[in-house]
This record gives structure tokens, sequence and C-alpha cells, in this order.
């Protein structure tokens, strides 16, 4: 998955701005490029975890899908911890075979953003392609 600065910007403003609580939301893309970032709503409103309503992720697939687009990648921040799949991240993504994690950090000085796939509990880093 290739992702534009500006839009990596997006991803990371999302965190810092939602931050203490984790941020989420969906990738689109088309042909491995992102076309849009969708943001959400964290319903859980809490540092340790996100959660999308299913009404709210099934119009954001909904959306995503009617504009011929893939979901490419799920996005969340870690507000307390390094930018690596917790085990509850893990559990969900069995639910999403072959989708990029991207999970923003905040706990540091300067955020750090990291992109991973999740098969089978198995984790493995995907490298962020910034689009040139």
């Amino acid at each position: 998955m290739e992702i534009s600065a500006e839009q990596l910007e997006q991803v990371t403003e999302h965190a810092l701005r939602d931050a203490p609580n984790e941020c989420c939301g969906l990738i689109a893309v088309k042909d491995g490029v992102v076309t849009r970032i969708l943001e959400a709503e964290n319903e859980a409103h809490s540092p340790l975890r996100f959660e999308i309503s299913g009404m709210a992720l099934l119009s954001l697939i909904d959306s995503i899908e009617d504009a011929g687009e893939e979901l490419g990648a799920i996005y969340h921040s870690h507000t307390r911890s390094a930018p690596y799949p917790s085990q509850t991240d893990i559990n969900f993504a069995a639910g999403w075979p072959g989708i990029e994690w991207l999970i923003v950090g905040t706990a540091g000085d300067v955020p750090e953003v990291r992109s991973y796939l999740i098969d089978g509990g198995e984790v493995t880093d995907v490298a962020v392609a910034i689009a040139g």
C-alpha cells in the first residue's frame, strides 16, 4: 500500500487530535495506492482500545465499495505504548485477513507510524511506503 505524505499526516493529526484517547479509521485504496482516509469515531472513548460501531463501519465500507475502492488498512493509535499490535488488535484482526493494520504511536515526543499484516495471530511488519 502506497500512502502520500499528506495522507499519512492526516492520520497522524487524527491520532494527536483524539489523544489521550485512541483514534481509529479506515484507509481506502485502489490498485495498492491510498485514495482516501476515512476517520471514524472511537465509540469506546478510551486510551486503551478503539471501537467502531457496526453501523458506522458498514457505512464506511459501503462508501469504499461504492467508489470502486478496496479496504486497504484499518488504522488506530496507541497513546500509551509503542505502535505494535496488542493482543486485542491481534484478536480483532482475525476477522480482517489480508488487511494492513496501521498504528500511530503517540506516547513519545514524535508520533511513530508502523504498519503490519496480522494472519492467524502472526504479526508481520509491512513497510510504510510513501508515494512519491
